[in-house]
């Protein structure tokens, strides 16, 4: 299954979907952009998908419990917690996303805590 047909499955249909710029990162090789729909929480994995975008290719990724909690003021590691978390710091998590997915040739990455301290990764 493709990486489109995922995000369709998982977000609803990609074609209808809002897409957005991600924050400025002029450097990028790539064109990065952020499905602007409700992130899917996962359970299994203590984690938030989201899907960007890496020239018109669909890329699910996810941010940790655990950087919600350290990062953006979730209070625990249910759904109800972070979610709300997430859409607080949607801004910073696309950009770090976008940073990762240029840095990896645009595969799906999952956001861990320590990469939110990592210089030239922290908010300005």
């Amino acid at each position: 299954m493709s990486a489109a047909s995922v995000a369709a499955n998982t977000f609803g249909r990609a074609d209808e979907a809002t897409f957005h710029p991600r924050p400025t990162y002029e450097d990028s090789t790539m064109h990065i952009t952020f499905v602007d729909e409700t992130p899917v929480f996962d359970g299994d994995d203590l984690a938030v998908h989201f899907t960007a975008l890496v020239d018109g290719e669909a890329v699910v990724c996810s941010i940790s419990a655990e950087a919600l909690e350290d990062h953006f003021g979730a209070r625990s590691a249910r759904e109800e917690d972070l979610l709300p978390a997430f859409e607080r710091g949607v801004a910073r998590i696309r950009a770090v996303c976008a940073e990762a997915l240029d840095d990896n040739g645009g595969e799906a990455v999952v956001l861990r805590s320590g990469l939110f301290r990592v210089a030239g990764l922290e908010p300005e």
